[in-house]
């Protein structure tokens, strides 16, 4: 008996060959495709067995007793319900996402504890100053113990350090060192907590194990009792969310089909529907013309925090200059400690005025009005400032003046 042999002969020839190609096609791309289950892909990703993964790290806080689940959807949905009792391990993150780094000091500021590792989870956490390290060293470190707290005291510590912390913040600890580079820092934010590692080899399935690492994992966590925690897969690819079941093949070959059709389209009709004959030479635009095409192209773009980000740059340096300051990326707060210093009688919107500008300056989404609002803000600052400093120069020149007169010849 045939395979289907109600079908015509033709029929049947053109579905075995489609089924012949569909199963060719099959086995070619398990054969191409990498195998991200290997020793090779560095992600310590929970769902990873192998020698970089983190399967067994997960897997041994859910026989510990630990409520724990893994997060793939994106990270506001977490902030909005995130707790005191809120614990997430970030486990070497990726992100250049403003909504991620905002959904991060959210879930710390409301009391959560946040465990992030690596070069990029330095700077995902609030307040984070991670760098790369001055030397490279591609083989395992024991770490130094250096603090005073239970996390100093995990024990034996191994780890290939791949970033590093830059010291200089005193509410900063630092618990372990390698090579007199800190490997782990510990340190309060708001009301939440913050711990750093400078790698995520301890929490690896091939460094678990070893000596007191896995001791260190769970000190970083801190207490199981009355505690959620959540190990963050949404940094490690795709984000899920109601507009994943909706993506696929079907929607991918979809678009495919519709730009082929448009090509066909446009080589079918652009030739018999071109002009017949040369078009006239645009008209040179005026300057008032050009300059509306240049603000519509910067509208387009949505420079405004670009705006804001140049006035704030340009009058951070002229106050630390003003100061007798080095210059140096500081914060908001401690720029308008250092104007209050050497200006006691500056503007009592200094201070909040300075905060706006250093939120609005992150913020993509600003209305072009409000950033010229926050421009303006610098600008009469930076006036009072000046006449500040004028007023304090010619006080000082008076008085050296009278000095002068008052000296009696030798």
């Amino acid at each position: 008996m045939k395979f289907m042999s109600s079908l015509d002969p033709k029929d049947r020839r053109l579905l075995l060959w489609s089924l012949s190609i569909a199963i060719g096609l099959a086995v070619l791309i398990g054969f191409v495709l990498p195998d991200e289950n290997n020793n090779d892909n560095p992600m310590p990703s929970t769902y990873l067995s192998g020698q970089h993964g983190a399967r067994a790290a997960y897997e041994s806080l859910l026989r510990g007793g630990y409520n724990i689940e893994r997060w793939e959807r994106p990270l506001g949905e977490l902030a909005a319900t995130a707790g005191p009792n809120t614990v997430v391990i970030f486990a070497q993150p990726f992100t250049r996402e403003t909504e991620d780094f905002k959904s991060v000091e959210k879930i710390v500021a409301r009391g959560g504890r946040v465990l992030a590792t690596g070069f990029w989870g330095g700077y995902l956490i609030p307040d984070g100053d991670a760098g790369t390290p001055k030397e490279f060293t591609f083989a395992a470190c024991q770490l130094e113990p250096e603090g005073l707290d239970t996390l100093a005291n995990s024990g034996e510590v191994w780890m290939v350090p791949e970033a590093t912390w830059q010291v200089g913040n005193p509410a900063q600890r630092i618990q372990y060192s390698c090579a007199g580079q800190p490997a782990v820092v510990e340190y309060d934010y708001r009301s939440g907590h913050v711990v750093w590692w400078a790698s995520s080899t301890p929490l690896e399935n091939g460094s678990l194990a070893r000596a007191a690492n896995f001791d260190l994992l769970l000190n970083s966590l801190g207490p199981r009792e009355g505690r959620h925690f959540y190990w963050d897969e949404s940094l490690h690819g795709d984000v899920r969310s109601e507009w994943n079941y909706v993506s696929g093949p079907t929607v991918a070959l979809l678009w495919t089909g519709m730009i082929l059709l448009s090509i066909l389209i446009l080589f079918s009709f652009s030739r018999r529907s071109g002009p017949v004959r040369e078009l006239p030479p645009p008209a040179r635009a005026t300057p008032i013309e050009f300059l509306d095409a240049l603000g519509s192209l910067y509208r387009s773009a949505g420079a405004s925090s670009t705006a804001v980000s140049i006035a704030w740059e340009r009058f951070r340096r002229y106050a630390l200059r003003l100061c007798g300051l080095r210059q140096a990326s500081v914060s908001a707060e401690e720029l308008a400690a250092a104007i209050r210093r050497r200006f006691p009688s500056a503007d009592t919107s200094l201070e909040a005025d300075l905060a706006t500008c250093e939120e609005a300056r992150l913020n993509e989404k600003i209305e072009p009005r409000a950033a010229l609002k926050i421009i303006q803000l610098l600008h009469r600052h930076r006036q009072m400032l000046a006449e500040a400093s004028k007023l304090g120069n010619k006080s000082t020149a008076v008085v050296s003046t009278d000095s002068t007169r008052n000296e009696r010849p030798s």
